[in-house]
């Protein structure tokens, strides 16, 4: 038996789904264009079927999977593919599956079912109710809510590199034209922070391996980026939707956009600052809601983001800068800029920083020091999110090898054991080609943990770019 060519099928399947609804669409049942579509749909499925056994057709975003093979799309068939998609998630349906036995007159009814509006309410929960009554055995459905897309590492970090690096062009040009007085492009602004949304929404891990980017020389637009993507991140924990994500992703953009308007020397010295530069500084979150309040490109005034950009250094005590007049509770998002902030600024070097602090020790400073002045449930869902030991931290094994943290583990029990690279021996020599490690493994023969984290040491002091290690 010739083995299923799932890319060429899956394409076909599509297009003839389609071509039976754009027929049932102008045609009655009766119709010869309609029987010839739906006879054409029900012998690509049956060849699925009779391979397979089942063929399951899953929508994620703007992705097709015919069972676990994601179909390409191209301009040919864009269009075709794209409609099916809108009347799934009209219907608020994830996946559809034919089982083995289906018969040629199950497609009709289902078709025309896809063709009707979808409830106001529950769209899924209304369509399932009537497809209980419609003379359909061999296909099921599932809910869009329920439907995970499969994670394809290389894809997702090469979708993040594009999205990121998009994001820090766009803030280096967002800041420069607000330095200097110029109209902002708000669409881009948008495109980048939407963009920022849906990676963090598709794969955590490959925005979080971007931050570990830190360029000095491009640090103000970076570190910008960063506390945008740690920001959605604690967002999304907290249960916020997709536009409130959004307009605190906008916000974090945003946060440090008063600093346009400080010296170039004040900002960029490396030394301490004298009391009246240290009073500039601490001018720049006026600045911020000031410039913001003159962004012309918005459908509305950006009240929220001007209020993050003012009170992202305010304290939850409010001992911070600048200082209220009256008793005042910086906002929810705010509070999120404040710690996101604090956790990529303590972990990137600067001009005055030219030793940044290990990650797990800024999460233990930030959590465990009341004068810091952070909302210390938002430092724990961030630490639920980057894990006891950061992607990025360079840390020491107790086999003394060097390895770089490469990924979280899921498990909130196991944060203190995340992913690793090996990237030396235990003597410091570089490996060749960095060995992968699950520090949540066990030894089969003792059942304790067949590696652990002695302790964390700084990449500067080794003269590594743990970037070079996660993102290749």
């Amino acid at each position: 038996m010739t083995e299923l060519n799932h890319q060429e099928v899956g394409r076909k399947l599509l297009t003839a789904v389609f071509g039976a609804l754009s027929a049932l669409k102008l045609y009655p049942i009766e119709n010869d264009t309609v029987q010839q579509a739906l006879t054409e749909l029900h012998t690509l499925v049956a060849q699925v079927l009779e391979q397979e056994g089942a063929a399951e057709v899953r929508v994620v975003g703007d992705f097709f999977f015919l069972n676990e093979t994601r179909l390409r799309l191209d301009l040919t068939n864009f269009a075709s593919f794209g409609a099916f998609a809108r009347a799934l998630n009209d219907h608020g349906i994830g996946a559809v599956e034919i089982v083995h036995g289906m018969k040629r007159d199950e497609w009709a009814p289902f078709l025309a079912m896809l063709l009707r509006p979808a409830a106001a309410e529950d769209a899924f929960g209304g369509f399932e109710q009537r497809f209980a009554q419609a003379p359909v055995t061999h296909i099921s459905l599932r809910p869009a809510t329920e439907i995970e897309e499969p994670q394809d590492d290389e894809e997702a970090l090469t979708a993040a590199k594009r999205t990121y690096a998009q994001s820090v062009k766009v803030a280096r040009d967002v800041m420069e034209d607000m330095r200097v007085g110029k109209a902002v492009n708000v669409r881009k602004v948008k495109r980048s922070v939407q963009g920022i949304v849906d990676q963090v929404l598709s794969n955590e891990s490959s925005m979080v391996t971007m931050t570990t980017l830190r360029d000095f020389d491009e640090y103000t637009f970076t570190h910008s980026v960063n506390v945008s993507i740690f920001c959605v991140i604690i967002g999304q924990r907290l249960g916020l939707d997709r536009l409130q994500l959004y307009e605190l992703g906008l916000g974090a953009l945003f946060h440090d956009v008063g600093k346009q308007r400080l010296s170039a020397d004040v900002i960029n010295k490396a030394g301490a600052l004298t009391d009246e530069e240290w009073a500039m500084l601490k001018g720049h979150p006026t600045e911020g809601l000031l410039l913001l309040f003159q962004v012309h490109g918005f459908a509305d005034v950006p009240y929220r983001q001007m209020l993050m950009a003012y009170e992202h250094h305010m304290k939850v005590d409010l001992t911070g800068y600048p200082q209220s007049r009256r008793q005042r509770e910086p906002t929810l998002f705010s509070r999120i800029v404040a710690v996101a902030d604090a956790f990529d600024a303590g972990t990137s070097v600067r001009s005055y920083q030219h030793q940044p602090w290990p990650p797990d020790a800024v999460l233990r400073e930030m959590r465990d020091e009341p004068k810091r002045g952070f909302d210390t449930l938002i430092v724990k869902v961030l630490i639920t999110a980057t894990g006891v030991y950061p992607v990025g931290t360079l840390v020491i094994l107790d086999t003394h090898e060097l390895a770089v943290v490469a990924k979280v583990n899921p498990d909130p029990n196991l944060l203190h054991r995340p992913i690793v690279r090996v990237i030396s021996d235990p003597v410091g020599l570089p490996l060749s080609e960095p060995k992968t490690i699950d520090l949540a493994a066990n030894d089969p023969a003792t059942g304790r943990a067949a590696h652990e984290i002695i302790k964390t040491t700084d990449a500067n002091k080794y003269g590594i770019r743990v970037s070079d290690y996660l993102l290749t």
